[in-house]
């Protein structure tokens, strides 16, 4: 069992390089997930790796700590009301402002990819249609999960919750005992590795920037230093989709709140 003091000291960790929170009744839930961490690093314990960690001058470990202990739940076309509204209205209406520009999007903590190839479905059903097409950029701090995403493998369990049969016909097909996604698809998304707890720099402006079910890890200071981080990359009228559960919080402004998206105004910054 992870000492108070131990695990006091990997919460600290955590939070700092990836935002997310944990509570005091985790210990038990981080030392199982640290436990193959612990052994394929050829510790004989958690509470090994640890003290090993803490004087390990590179903080290698701690990223490798810090990925094994981040939630990472997603699914294809989680939030299905979005990702209709997405197809419907807020794509379409975006393609018309630019007048026949290509449009750039950015998923942030993207995590193991469904949601960039879902939208990736949507943009090029839209393409099929006579939009322009878009540039469709992904981001996560985890160099796993963005492994596993750029490799557009996915099992029967991942590909059964959410994707319709159809869509699964049209962009997959049998790997083994996998699904993999199609090369046009996978080569329609750029993934890259990025913290959101880091400058974004010159990736910018972004039409769309999506951030959902990411910011509910993070305590209220570290969500508005990141919205507004977020707002620094986009268009001066680009559109922000959170998660289902994520108002928009108190202290950010600039955003008009248009259903189930935030639309960027001139006056947009941290309050």
């Amino acid at each position: 069992m992870l000492s108070e003091a131990d695990f006091a000291f990997v919460t600290r960790e955590v939070k700092a390089r990836s935002g997310a929170m944990m509570g005091r009744d985790a210990s038990a839930l981080a030392e199982a997930r640290l436990a193959p961490l612990a052994r394929r690093e050829g510790y004989g314990s958690v509470s090994e790796l640890i003290t090993h960690a803490k004087i390990k001058p590179d903080g290698k470990l701690w990223s490798a700590i810090a990925d094994s202990l981040t939630q990472t739940e997603t699914r294809f076309f989680r939030d299905r009301a979005m990702f209709a509204h997405l197809r419907k209205d807020i794509l379409p209406e975006l393609f018309a402002r630019r007048s026949g520009e290509r449009l750039r999007v950015w998923c942030a903590g993207c995590g193991t990819g469904q949601e960039a190839y879902s939208l990736a479905m949507i943009l090029e059903e839209l393409r099929d249609e006579g939009a322009a097409g878009a540039e469709l950029y992904a981001t996560d701090f985890s160099e796993r999960l963005l492994g596993k995403a750029r490799s557009g493998l996915y099992t029967q369990f991942e590909v059964q919750r959410g994707l319709p049969i159809r869509k699964l016909i049209a962009y997959f097909e049998k790997a083994g005992d996998l699904w993999r996604i199609s090369d046009r698809l996978r080569a329609s998304v750029r993934f890259h590795n990025h913290n959101l707890l880091d400058p974004p720099g010159a990736i910018g402006p972004f039409d769309l920037v999506l951030c959902c079910n990411v910011l509910s890890g993070f305590d209220a200071p570290t969500r508005l230093a990141t919205l507004a981080r977020l707002s620094e990359t986009m268009a001066s009228d680009g559109v922000l989709i959170l998660g289902q559960s994520e108002p928009l919080p108190e202290g950010i402004a600039g955003f008009s709140d248009a259903g189930r998206c935030f639309v960027k105004t001139p006056a947009a910054r941290a309050a």
